[in-house]
């Protein structure tokens, strides 16, 4: 049988390493090499030119030259993450901005326009607002609900509408859980800008629970930290897509020199193998969590897609781009800033900490941690009050979490 007759979750577990080539051994060893000995001077030239041309895909993994440009343990990992996400090709990085910005930067240049989706990631919308302007790239943003035809006004009225070169969205987005619909953003794409790519942030749902290449996305990312490492113990990024978007992205890595080690690349191998166990129970808990939150008496809101019933506008396009409604839970207590900080110092099984993804339960204070560095204008206007909280909730006892949880909230 071949990889195409078996399943995406098959292949993550032992995809993509052949043990014939490794002694045997069942799982890949940590290729701790900086270069690679090419066996002639004319199979050197060969490798650099497939490395740098249009070589089919196999040719180019087997084209071994530096770590920087590519290793085994970042075939394998990229290979397993494909195959998760339905991608031809995926890439390793070192973070999830390097991934994030390496991919802006890729397709977008000095004159180009960003469009994007609101909110995002602090560290995005950072990078978009403050540091993507000093190439001159310019951006516009829509808000959360916006129609098609708000979208169509907004990229008509533009000046630079005819240098619109990627739409960058991130549903649901970080921290509040807001969707966006990707076909309606790709045949927006496809009327007003066909050669713009269109690249999602998939961090908050992984590659089980969406799949934006299947909805007409070009460029899928990740934060890889978050549920592809899924241990606290890796800062990854990640991108996968047709092999012709990944090969442009792979260039711009190569030369960027943000390729993923060989160690954190075999960790990711480790982790995607388990990948699914861990986020079918961080979902189930965080659908019974959100459950509890949402009747609490010191919680004024409660925000989880889970939660969303068939009366809500959302409800079609949460069934129709995800499978789950996550491990993602945002709530604001009753009161503020003050208030939130008294819970957040009262939990004891819960930690206090940025991240999310991870099999413990990680909770934090967006407005003053993971969004402080949006304007407070961009904050409050998407709903990231000082009353928020944000919880990635993990793969402990349920019943602990949530009499953590009912005494932290208790405190108020």
């Amino acid at each position: 049988m071949k990889h195409k007759d078996f399943s995406p979750e098959s292949l993550a577990i032992s995809g993509g390493h052949d043990p014939g080539s490794a002694n045997n051994s069942i799982k890949p060893p940590i290729y701790q090499t900086s270069t690679f000995k090419f066996n002639t001077a004319e199979e050197g030239k060969a490798f650099f030119e497939k490395a740098k041309g249009d070589a089919p895909l196999e040719e180019r993994n087997a084209s071994l030259i530096y770590t920087r440009l590519n290793h085994p343990n970042a075939i394998t990992a990229e290979f397993r993450l494909a195959q998760l996400d339905g991608a031809e090709d995926a890439a390793f990085f070192e973070s999830g901005m390097a991934a994030i910005s390496t991919g802006i930067l890729t397709f977008c240049h000095a004159g180009d326009l960003i469009l994007m989706s609101s909110p995002l990631y602090g560290g995005t919308d950072t990078f978009i607002k403050k540091h993507a302007v000093q190439f001159g790239i310019e951006w516009a943003e829509f808000e959360p609900g916006a129609s098609a035809e708000d979208i169509r006004q907004l990229i008509k009225a533009h000046p630079k509408a005819g240098r619109l070169k990627m739409i960058y969205l991130e549903t649901p987005a970080n921290p509040t859980l807001s969707l966006t619909d990707i076909e309606m953003i790709k045949d927006l794409r496809d009327e007003l800008a066909p050669e713009a790519i269109i690249a999602v942030d998939n961090t908050y749902m992984g590659p089980v629970f969406q799949k934006p290449l299947a909805h007409g996305a070009d460029l899928n990312l990740y934060s890889a930290t978050k549920y592809i490492g899924g241990h606290s113990d890796i800062i990854a990024g990640a991108a996968s897509g047709s092999e012709k978007v990944i090969r442009e992205v792979k260039k711009k890595r190569a030369i960027l020199g943000n390729t993923a080690s060989p160690f954190t690349s075999w960790l990711l191998s480790r982790s995607m193998e388990t990948i699914g166990l861990r986020m079918e129970k961080q979902a189930s808990n965080a659908q019974q969590l959100a459950e509890f939150l949402n009747g609490h008496s010191k919680v004024r809101a409660t925000h989880y897609l889970g939660l969303l019933d068939s009366s809500d506008p959302l409800y079609p396009l949460f069934k129709k781009q995800n499978t789950s409604g996550g491990a993602m839970i945002a709530f604001e207590v009753d009161g503020g800033q003050q208030e939130a900080f008294r819970f957040l110092n009262a939990l004891n099984l819960a930690h206090l900490a940025i991240s999310l993804g991870s099999t413990e339960t990680l909770v934090s204070h967006p407005f003053t941690m993971s969004s402080s560095n949006m304007d407070e204008a961009d904050r409050l206007k998407n709903g990231i009050t000082p009353a928020l909280i944000r919880v990635s909730v993990g793969i402990e006892n349920l019943q602990d979490l949530i009499k953590d949880f009912d005494q932290a909230l208790n405190s108020i």
